[in-house]
């Protein structure tokens, strides 16, 4: 344990350097593909994307997550575990080629026959690499999972961009990710090093399995409630407003997952190797929840004022309808940040149950939000979901922080600080982008802003908040975790 703090450290750093990379290339095959592709097929994935999401999530059955947690775990654990993930993503491939023809139907789409039958691949691929990358997550070589990341996006992206040109139209966007699931499954093989055994009735994987079953059950109602408007807007609006809505919902959610991948993972496996130690955990728990607003605000900041140059910019003209729904839906980046970190703490320290709880609240929430402004299209269904995820804010963190080693005086006193650099920089900004509304250039106009963004931000934190002590002894515990290796 003498060295973890430079072991989460220096993974940290490695993860976001990825996710940075990731990102990057997110953003590049997006507004590519968004000038290849039309919106429809977009949306047709989307119409597939809400069902098979559903079994992408049985498919892991949580294990990755029983595997990260355990204090100690044995080969034949692991090797029992493996086995199982890969009986269920085969049973997983052959149901969602079974509920291929009830999409048709239920969509008046015929297109989605073979589409969702060839998206079936996709969890047998992903069983083999659950445990493989579980293993690496669990022994903190966040650097080897960046690089393997990044080459899978690479490839994907390439492949991608390749069958798009090619006229494969949707079929490019399938193409992007099994290619990515292919490479991501083979690379962490090779990089594990570990080939399992035979499953073995007596591996005492039960509390495994249930501790699974739980993240599991989780994750499939947030799922479910976070992914019921594509249903409904694919049923009774049709692929195109699906498509635009999907387009905006992405393009708004990847900030935020990109950092949640970042640092969540980093952060869970280190809470939950100190899990029996709370002055450790809180104050672990409270740096990176710092950090993650210290990265969240600023960002919400910037897709807020410059959201028209930011859809401009990545998706072209025919997607403008993008910056309303894109706009709607902004406030969602500060919120997911502000309470994505609580399921690190809730997971890590085996309030699991208290999880599955708050998300069977949610998920009716913001369904109800869904259905109130289903009639308004688009628009009426991101401006409700975003009301309805305002609204819950305040309930969340006391709720999740209730009796655990956090407190909701805690988080206020790490955020205090960064709100206060952003409202600042948020003023700041408006004013710039007034100013620069005279530049006929989305390119130069969100160089100038988030430059301007940035360095008002950073200055403020670092130097008028006194922020600096904080962010520098970070950079030196990284500097040491190096210097253990």
């Amino acid at each position: 344990m003498q060295n973890l703090k430079g072991m989460i450290v220096r993974g940290g750093l490695a993860k976001l350097g990825g996710q940075a990379a990731n990102f990057v290339l997110r953003l590049g095959s997006m507004a590519v593909l968004a000038r290849l592709l039309d919106p429809q097929d977009f949306g047709l994935v989307a119409m597939t994307t809400v069902v098979t999401g559903v079994f992408q999530l049985l498919m892991t059955a949580g294990l990755s997550s029983a595997t990260v947690q355990s204090d100690s775990i044995t080969d034949d654990q692991i090797s029992t575990l493996f086995w199982i993930n890969l009986l269920v993503g085969t049973i997983l491939a052959v149901l969602c080629a079974a509920t291929a023809p009830a999409l048709v139907i239920f969509y008046h789409e015929p297109r989605l026959l073979w589409l969702t039958v060839a998206m079936g691949g996709g969890f047998v691929l992903t069983a083999l690499a659950v445990q493989h990358s579980a293993l690496l997550q669990r022994r903190l070589r966040y650097t080897s999972l960046a690089v393997i990341e990044l080459i899978s996006q690479l490839v994907s992206v390439a492949a991608g961009i390749g069958m798009a040109i090619g006229g494969l139209a949707y079929w490019s966007i399938l193409g992007m990710t099994l290619v990515s699931t292919a490479v991501y499954a083979v690379c962490v093989w090779v990089a594990s090093g570990w080939i399992p055994g035979l499953p073995r009735r007596a591996a005492g994987v039960g509390s495994m399995l249930r501790f699974g079953g739980i993240v599991t059950l989780n994750s499939l109602v947030v799922y479910v409630a976070y992914n019921f408007e594509k249903l409904l807007l694919g049923r009774y609006w049709g692929g195109d407003a699906l498509g635009i809505y999907e387009r905006g919902y992405r393009l708004v959610n990847l900030p935020t997952a990109e950092l949640n991948a970042a640092i969540g993972g980093v952060a869970f496996a280190g809470l939950s190797r100190i899990q029996n130690e709370p002055a450790r955990l809180r104050n672990y728990f409270l740096k990176g929840y710092t950090l993650v607003l210290s990265v969240t605000l600023p960002t919400t900041i910037f897709c807020a004022v410059f959201v028209d140059d930011i859809v401009g910019l990545l998706l072209g003209p025919k997607w403008t309808e993008v910056a309303v729904i894109f706009r709607f839906l902004t406030p969602t980046i500060l919120i997911f940040g502000i309470i994505n970190p609580m399921a690190w703490l809730l997971y890590s320290v085996g309030l699991q149950m208290r999880s599955l709880k708050i998300a069977l609240v949610i998920a009716p929430l913001v369904i109800a939000a869904y259905i109130i402004g289903l009639p308004y299209g688009p628009r009426g269904v991101a401006f409700a979901y975003s009301a309805a995820m305002t609204l819950w804010l305040v309930p969340h963190i006391i709720w999740c922080l209730h009796g655990t080693q956090i407190s909701p005086r805690d988080l206020l006193v790490a955020a205090g600080r960064p709100l206060v650099a952003a409202i600042v920089a948020a003023a700041v900004a408006l004013a710039v982008q007034y100013y620069l509304d005279e530049l006929n250039s989305h390119f130069w106009r969100l160089l100038i802003g988030g430059g301007v963004i940035s360095a008002v931000y950073s200055g403020v934190l670092l130097f008028l908040m006194g922020q600096k002590t904080f962010y520098f002894s970070l950079f030196h515990e990284l500097k040491g975790g190096y210097s253990m290796r």
